[in-house]
């Protein structure tokens, strides 16, 4: 499959191009969404009174002008999930509407105006959280509605930004920020909150959202020809090496992934209530989901796609079947070290990151070596990495408790 042979085999500027630096820039602005999206589920700890009954008042002085720096709710389980799954509504309101309208609006607007707000919201968080449940509420939903816009129209940009060779760099490289802004939240939020108290938590990432859509304000344009600040030479090599293509088809892939996500959630829960499998088989199918359909895909785009419909349905089922892991490996830590989760989720996502940044640079090693067959190699190379990581799940794969989590498991009950 010679999918390379329409783009221009040329020299062209990349790491120090003015491409690359709106894909770092946006890598920074995913990592204070996912920093924004994940600050109230880890201050949460801070700011429910688990200790005291219902009601009793703090008499001393003490405990008054600690109550001032890190104020305390009692909120019952039952509200708690409800504020930790509101902004996953905001999220989904906005999905197919952005999708679209990303296609016929600014994009400059679109994820700067939603990027602010977020921010905004952030900042504005403890206020809501003090004036009750239903304020908190219904920030959290328009959080995630702005959290939603950014990151459905952050793919419709690369449309005119990315040239085909090089999307996958930067694409990986703007969509890391994401594990990154994982690992930074749950690596300073608990320092922040016993050193300054939960409430500065909100105010330094709503901070730094805000300077960042500001920074995005000034530097991005939604067409490179109107940029002002970009060299005539990377202009003139963007647009040289760019299709016209459809900006909802760009997104789709994540859609359907967002899809996959929450139904292989749905299908994990059914099968626990109803007995009908086993926690490790459950895990060890989701696994098998998320890493084989995307191989299978894949060695179908080598080999089936014949038209541009056929090459369009495989690439977006190959991109978006992988989430099915995400009630697979992505949550099997918590089966195996309840109590060291926090721990597992910031290095395997660091880890993760790291990948990406290798593949990307690899998948340009191979471009830059093979043209002919580089496709080829990239997608088949894709598949046996996938097969070999099912292999390894299967065989190592657990989902109990591990002797070394059980006596930190056991201190937390008692």
């Amino acid at each position: 499959m010679q999918m390379d042979n329409q783009f221009p085999a040329r020299k062209v500027p990349r790491f120090c191009s003015f491409r690359y630096g709106l894909s770092l820039l946006l890598h920074f602005c995913n990592v204070v969404i996912m920093a924004q999206r994940m600050c109230l589920s880890l201050t949460m700890v801070a700011m429910v009174n688990s200790t005291k009954p219902h009601g009793l008042p703090n008499t001393s002085t003490v405990e008054h002008l600690d109550h001032i720096k890190n104020p305390v709710y009692n909120w019952s389980p039952k509200i708690q999930g409800a504020i930790f799954s509101s902004i996953f509504c905001g999220v989904l309101i906005t999905q197919i509407p952005v999708g679209y309208l990303s296609e016929r609006y600014s994009i400059k607007k679109t994820i700067g105006v939603g990027l602010f707000l977020s921010s905004l919201l952030s900042l504005l968080m403890p206020m809501a959280a003090g004036g009750g449940e239903a304020f908190l509420l219904a920030c959290r939903v328009a959080q995630g509605a702005a959290q939603g816009s950014v990151s459905i129209a952050q793919h419709a940009m690369w449309v005119k930004w990315a040239p085909p060779l090089e999307r996958g760099r930067l694409t990986s490289l703007s969509l890391s920020g994401i594990l990154l802004g994982s690992f930074i939240v749950l690596l300073v939020t608990g320092f922040i909150c016993q050193s300054l108290g939960w409430p500065m938590a909100f105010y330094i990432f709503g901070a730094c959202g805000c300077a960042l859509s500001l920074l995005w304000f000034v530097l991005f344009y939604d067409d490179p020809k109107d940029h002002p600040c970009i060299s005539i030479s990377e202009k003139e090599y963007i647009l040289s090496s760019l299709n016209q293509q459809n900006g909802l088809l760009s997104a789709l892939p994540y859609l359907l992934a967002w899809s996959f996500g929450i139904l292989s959630g749905h299908l994990t829960d059914f099968f626990l209530s109803r007995n009908l499998l086993r926690l490790v088989t459950i895990r060890n199918l989701f696994n098998t989901l998320g890493l084989l359909l995307p191989a299978f895909f894949s060695v179908c785009l080598l080999y089936l796609s014949f038209s541009f419909s056929s090459t369009a349905v495989f690439l977006i089922l190959a991109s978006s079947t992988g989430t099915f892991c995400m009630a697979g490996v992505l949550i099997n830590g918590l089966d195996i070290a309840p109590s060291y989760y926090g721990s597992l989720k910031g290095v395997t996502a660091v880890i993760g990151m790291i990948g990406g940044l290798i593949s990307s640079s690899l998948c340009g090693v191979i471009l830059n070596q093979d043209p002919e067959s580089a496709w080829f190699k990239i997608f088949f190379l894709m598949a046996l990495i996938n097969v070999i990581c099912l292999l390894f799940c299967l065989v190592f794969g657990k989902a109990e408790i591990q002797d070394w989590a059980t006596d930190r498991q056991e201190h937390t009950r008692l």
